[in-house]
C-alpha cells in the first residue's frame, strides 16, 4: 500500500496506530532516512526547522529519485502541524515524507494551519487472520479476498496471544502477560501524561480497568460515573482519549439518521482482545477487531466510505455488527463462539435492512473451502476462519 502511494502521490503519508503495532518497523523499509522525536539528537534537528533537517539528513543533494524521509513520532511536538505544513509546501517536489504517531494524527487538526490536502492517511492494526495467510498483495480494485486455509497454529496464537507483532511471533503466555502489563502502564503514566492535560490519573487508570472487563458492552456513561465518581460529561471526554490512544474503540448503533445514532449508547471494545477472560466477549471482540481493520483499511485504500455498527431495537433484538458500504449495508455478522441455529435477529434484520449477505460466524468451526460472499443468499452460518481469511 505505502510503496504504491510512494510512486504515485505527492501527499506526505500519515501513519496511525496503537503503540507497539509495528508502524516504526514498517515504515523503515520504505523510508531512506528517519527522524524519531522521542531522540533527543533528532528532536534538536527537528526543531532547527525543515531546512535544517534538509542538511542534516543531505536530503538536498542530487538524487536518482525522491529521497523518503520518515519523521516518528512527530505529534508530540506541540507545533507539527506547522512544521509539516511549511515542509510540504517547500520541499513536497523534493521530498517524500512519512509521518507516524501512536495517537489518531487526524484528530489533531484543530486550530492552526491545516494539513488537509497535504497528506492521505494510512491506519495501522494488529495482525489479523488473513494477514497471516495471504502473501500476496490487497486487489487494488475488490475489498474481499479469496478464502485461504491458513495453519492451525497462526490461528490459535493469534486467539492466545492476540495480534500485536511481539506476543504473537514470541508465543510465550507468560511474556505475553507482562507485555500486555507494561503496554498499559505505558498507556496511562506515559501517554496520557505526555498528550492530555487530565489531571485525576488514578481515576482515569480506574476507568480504564473497568473498561479492561467490558469489551463487546453497551456503555452505560451514568453507571460509569458513578463508579469512577466523575460526571458523565468527564467519562465521555476520558473514553474519547483513549480511543484516540487506541487503547479501544467505539461501535455505534447503526441508523440511517446518522443524528439518532449519535444519540444511542455505544458498545466498547478492546483493541487487544487476548486475556477477555470471558468467552463469548473474547470471540465478539477478536471478530471485531478483523472488521475494524477490514472497514478502516478499505476506506483509506479508496475503495469506498465503510462504516462499522450494530443492531439493535426497543424490543432488544440485537445483531452483533453491521458493515455498510457507501451508506448502504453490506453485511451483517453475529458472532457465535460454535456453530448453532440461526439466530432469529440476524434473518429479521436481514430482511429489514435489506443487506445482501448475513452471516453467522462460528469461532471454533473446522475451516471450509468455499466464498462466503458467492451469492447474495439468507443467513448463513459460517467458519471464523473461512470469513476472516477473506478480509484484510
Amino acid at each position: 500500500m505505502f510503496a504504491e502511494h510512494l510512486a504515485s502521490h505527492r501527499q506526505m503519508i500519515f501513519v496511525s496506530g496503537p503503540r507497539q503495532v509495528g508502524k516504526t518497523t514498517t515504515c523503515c523499509n520504505h523510508a531512506d532516512v528517519s527522524a524519531n522525536w522521542d531522540d533527543l539528537e533528532d528532536r534538536k534537528t527537528i526543531l532547527s526547522g525543515p531546512a535544517g533537517v534538509l542538511r542534516e539528513f543531505h536530503l538536498d543533494r542530487l538524487s536518482k529519485s525522491k529521497p523518503i524521509l520518515l519523521l516518528d513520532e512527530l505529534h508530540k511536538f506541540p507545533r507539527w502541524k506547522e512544521f509539516l505544513k511549511g515542509f510540504f509546501d517547500t520541499y513536497a517536489d523534493q521530498i517524500q515524507c512519512i509521518v507516524t504517531g501512536s495517537s489518531r494524527l487526524d484528530v489533531y487538526r484543530r486550530g492552526g494551519d491545516s494539513l488537509m490536502g497535504r497528506y492521505f492517511l494510512y491506519r495501522m492494526h494488529p495482525f489479523s487472520v488473513a494477514e497471516t495467510i495471504h502473501q500476496d498483495q490487497v486487489d487494488k480494485e475488490q475489498p474481499l479476498r479469496p478464502p485461504k486455509r491458513g495453519k492451525s497454529t497462526d490461528y490459535d496464537a493469534l486467539w492466545l496471544h492476540g495480534g500485536y507483532p511481539e506476543p504473537y511471533l514470541k508465543r510465550d503466555l507468560r511474556f505475553s502477560r507482562r507485555w500486555q502489563s507494561l503496554r498499559l502502564e505505558q498507556l496511562v503514566r506515559e501517554d496520557i501524561r505526555g498528550l492530555t492535560q487530565i489531571q485525576q490519573i488514578d481515576q482515569l487508570e480506574l476507568l480504564v480497568r473497568l473498561l479492561a472487563v467490558r469489551s463487546a458492552h453497551q456503555l452505560i456513561y451514568g453507571n460509569l460515573a458513578n463508579e469512577v465518581r466523575v460526571s458523565i460529561d468527564t467519562i465521555r471526554r476520558w473514553i474519547n482519549v483513549l480511543c484516540m490512544l487506541q487503547q479501544g474503540f467505539l461501535v455505534r448503533p447503526w441508523h440511517k439518521n446518522v443524528a439518532r445514532s449519535l444519540r444511542k449508547e455505544p458498545k466498547w471494545f478492546l483493541r487487544d482482545w487476548a486475556f477477555i477472560e470471558n468467552t463469548g466477549d473474547r470471540a465478539e471482540t477478536f471478530v471485531a477487531c478483523h472488521l475494524l481493520k477490514a472497514v478502516e483499511g478499505w476506506t483509506d485504500m479508496g475503495l469506498g466510505r465503510f462504516e462499522l455498527g450494530y443492531l439493535r431495537d426497543k424490543e432488544k433484538r440485537e445483531v452483533d455488527f453491521v458493515v455498510a458500504r457507501d451508506g448502504k449495508p453490506w453485511f451483517l455478522v453475529e458472532v457465535k463462539q460454535r456453530a448453532q441455529s440461526i439466530s432469529p435477529a440476524l434473518r429479521y434484520y436481514q430482511e429489514q435492512v435489506r443487506a445482501p449477505y448475513a452471516f453467522q460466524v462460528a469461532l471454533d468451526a473446522e475451516y471450509v473451502d468455499a466464498d462466503c460472499f458467492a451469492n447474495p443468499r439468507g443467513p448463513l452460518s459460517v467458519p471464523a476462519r473461512t470469513f476472516l481469511s477473506q478480509l484484510l
